[in-house]
């Protein structure tokens, strides 16, 4: 097996998705798409904006690395702020909102700059654990930002991702 432009590296992961897609999509579909483009312009520009790198946008999810912890945490607490600004005072039912899960492990980054491995995966499992506009991290990274982001954290107890 040949793994040319296959290079393992350590990275921390900001992993989102859309919360109630489907059935915004379900109750008006050009709305939702709008949402969807003016969530993806906010996590385009935060993710850039804190040295990160957008890995891909498949349906109403988002997948960056960042060479630090620190960059993806204030990402993702950007993201979330810029994002409940966004939404101003629409009602809650048709708004897109969203999990973010971050963690720093190890993974796989092909020459195409598409990334895999555990680390991708347990920060999509961080994000399914998020409250619904909240960012959720793993104990590695909780240890790599303490007292460098403006930040509280909430201890979840042990999990299974």
């Amino acid at each position: 097996m040949q793994n040319a432009g296959l290079r393992h590296r350590l990275l921390a992961i900001l992993a989102a998705d859309g919360v109630g897609f489907s059935r915004l999509m379900a109750a008006n579909e050009r709305a939702t798409v709008v949402a969807l483009d003016a969530a993806r312009d906010v996590f385009r520009a935060q993710i850039a904006e804190h040295g990160g790198r957008l890995v891909d946008t498949a349906g109403d999810s988002v997948l960056a690395v960042f060479d630090t912890a620190t960059g993806a945490v204030d990402a993702g607490l950007a993201v979330q702020s810029r994002l409940a600004a966004q939404r101003g005072d629409t009602p809650a039912e048709r708004c897109l909102r969203f999990r973010i899960g971050i963690h720093l492990g190890d993974v796989f980054e092909k020459a195409d700059g598409s990334v895999y491995g555990d680390g991708v995966n347990i920060a999509a499992r961080l994000q399914g654990l998020a409250d619904v506009d909240g960012v959720t991290v793993s104990q590695s990274v909780q240890t790599a930002v303490q007292g460098r982001v403006a930040a509280r954290f909430e201890a979840m107890g042990a999990q299974t991702v």
